[in-house]
């Protein structure tokens, strides 16, 4: 994996604290001013080890392989809809142009865009959860809806989506269907 590009932002304000976060393609890391080159160095080590591990540990071992993303949709609707919906096939799919994942009931097929396959565990998670609701149950309705919010993350989940999409200039959802609450999908 290549090294990121960064960017090294000094404060005069800043007096014991350093942090990193992602900016895009690059890696911002915040130091106090008085700070010399040699402790910069080791910390920008220090805070890219940190970034990865974090990022690591918060994406899902599911965006690996089909076989894996099958095995995580097992598990969540064992836990989560009593292990009632069961796929036929669950697999990636290249990018969709409006929909983040989508679900055929009548082959009980589910297909994901490979565009969540960075995004955190718990928002795959939700969007498994959602079209392993529809082999339950189709459209929208509070029914549906009753089955998804059994995952505890799914407002959080909806919000980053919603978020992801905007920054991305995409207007994607997880299918055709609009719910008729007001937290829409």
């Amino acid at each position: 994996m290549a090294e990121p590009q960064v960017e090294v932002r000094r404060s005069k304000r800043r007096r014991q604290t350093v942090s990193a976060y992602r900016d895009g393609d690059k890696v911002v890391v915040l130091l106090p001013a008085r700070m010399s080159r040699a402790e910069e160095k080791r910390w920008v080590a220090d805070m890219l080890s940190r970034l990865q591990r974090s990022e690591t540990r918060r994406r899902s071992p599911a965006r690996d392989s089909d076989e894996a993303l099958a095995e995580r949709c097992r598990a969540l609707a064992a836990k989560y809809l009593d292990g009632r919906a069961e796929p036929a096939t669950v697999r990636w799919v290249p990018p969709m142009r409006t929909r983040w994942a989508s679900c055929t009931p009548s082959d009980a097929s589910i297909r994901v865009s490979r565009r969540l396959r960075d995004v955190p565990g718990w928002v795959l998670d939700y969007v498994l959860v959602h079209e392993l609701a529809h082999l339950l149950v189709p459209g929208h309705g509070p029914a549906f809806w009753k089955l998804v919010r059994q995952y505890p993350k799914t407002e959080r989940a909806v919000g980053y989506l919603e978020g992801l999409s905007a920054a991305a200039h995409l207007d994607l959802g997880l299918d055709d269907d609009t719910e008729p609450e007001s937290d829409a999908v």
